[in-house]
């Protein structure tokens, strides 16, 4: 593709339901992630995931649709920052990946019917201020569960230090621990996207420590891009 572009991605289940009940289904969806990312059929796409630890690596030989820059999986969500590597690479990725996941969910828990509210949502990261942004917004997103309500009230000095401590113990099931030099799901993510932004584990943590003591300032930068509303 002769144009590099960034795209913030997410859709939610209908009505809001959740679409991960338990651990295994966020297990299940990292699979799919990346097992959809490629331009072959997948292979097997019912089977069952197991044995992953946080040091796991998937890489096999892929022809990649899209280069994934960060992720986040929230119980009734999900984030995706990236950028199409083919023509028309988010709608292939983003059919992939959405039948295959409410195929998935459907079988194990005996639903039927469409799991997502309609289409994915798209919207054009304009520029790399906006793009600092948004991967600092997808990776808080799981302190919401933390201590709901954080956003409005803002952080004092040990909450911003408690609030980092439950994304890096308690919560894998976003890139963040990737960028903050933890290996998780390293595979999934393109590491030139890391690159291109920081120089460093190290740099990523200290701008987004200071980016969520301003979060607040922060979010109102970007509205167009986030639409809080699909929580």
């Amino acid at each position: 593709m002769a144009e590099l572009l960034f795209y913030h991605t997410y859709n939610r289940g209908v009505d809001k339901r959740k679409i991960f009940l338990e651990g295994s289904d966020y297990l299940r969806c990292v699979h799919d992630l990346y097992e959809f990312n490629d331009e072959k059929a997948s292979i097997n796409m019912y089977r069952r995931i197991v044995g992953f630890t946080k040091s796991h690596n998937l890489e096999k030989a892929r022809e990649k649709i899209i280069d994934i820059g960060a992720w986040c999986l929230m119980q009734n969500h999900y984030h995706l920052f990236s950028s199409p590597v083919v023509d028309d690479g988010l709608t292939k990725f983003h059919r992939k990946f959405g039948i295959g996941l409410a195929n998935v969910f459907n079988t194990k828990y005996k639903r039927s019917g469409a799991l997502f509210q309609g289409r994915y949502k798209k919207v054009l990261v304009d520029d790399d201020t906006q793009a600092l942004q948004l991967i600092c917004y997808i990776h808080s997103n799981p302190l919401d569960l933390w201590k709901p309500g954080w956003k409005e009230k803002g952080l004092t000095n040990l909450e911003l230090q408690n609030a980092l401590r439950f994304l890096e113990k308690d919560f894998r099931w976003s890139s963040h621990l990737d960028w903050w030099g933890i290996k998780n799901f390293p595979s999934l993510i393109d590491n030139d996207f890391m690159a291109r932004f920081f120089k460093s584990p190290e740099e990523y943590r200290e701008f987004f420590m200071n980016w969520l003591r301003y979060y607040e300032k922060n979010t109102q930068s970007i509205q167009k891009l986030i639409l809080e509303r699909i929580q």
